[in-house]
């Protein structure tokens, strides 16, 4: 072999190393650029999933807030007249304080019959809106329904027993709005 073949085969193996010096480079870019790209699809997932996230979470406080804004309007509607049935209970007092007052012959008289028609009227309309007695005599003490005001030793009755009720109570819809003011045995 000559130089000039030499020379010639030198340049071929030049040519070759730069040619897989070059295929070698562009695998690393390629291999560079899906690394990068899967960081990419990593990075975009992962945002994705944070706002996902923060969008479910949103929806469940929205549905909680309106379910609590729906039970506080039907709160709201169920106890607006809570203040005019309270101040109603004190002409229905007088009512029941004035029967107790009455003789004998008072009861047989006409006004007496038209006051009785007009206190029943009075508390059927405040019934069929939710009002209901709360039942103390010879109940069970109970402070959520009672408000004990006298005690009195009784060996008649049992202990904590309601002996006597000097005001009635009250509940609108299931709530106590007035709490039966009683006598309980020791």
């Amino acid at each position: 072999m000559n130089n000039e073949e030499k020379d010639l085969e030198k340049e071929d193996l030049e040519e070759d190393l730069e040619e897989k010096e070059q295929e070698t480079q562009n695998e690393d870019s390629e291999q560079i650029s899906e690394e990068e790209s899967n960081e990419e699809i990593e990075v975009k997932n992962e945002d994705f999933n944070k706002l996902n996230d923060s969008f479910l979470r949103l929806q469940a406080d929205f549905s909680n807030y309106k379910r609590r804004v729906e039970k506080d309007k039907q709160s709201i509607y169920q106890f607006a007249n809570e203040k005019l049935v309270l101040e109603l209970l004190d002409v229905i007092d007088n009512f029941e304080r004035a029967f107790a007052s009455a003789n004998k012959d008072e009861e047989k008289e006409g006004f007496y019959e038209g006051v009785v028609m007009v206190y029943k009227q009075l508390l059927d309309i405040l019934e069929k809106n939710g009002l209901e007695e709360i039942e103390a005599k010879d109940e069970k003490f109970d402070p959520n329904l009672h408000h004990a005001v006298m005690q009195e030793e009784s060996e008649d009755v049992e202990e904590e027993t309601i002996i006597d009720v000097f005001q009635k109570g009250y509940k609108l819809k299931n709530k106590v709005i007035r709490p039966s003011m009683v006598k309980v045995a020791k």
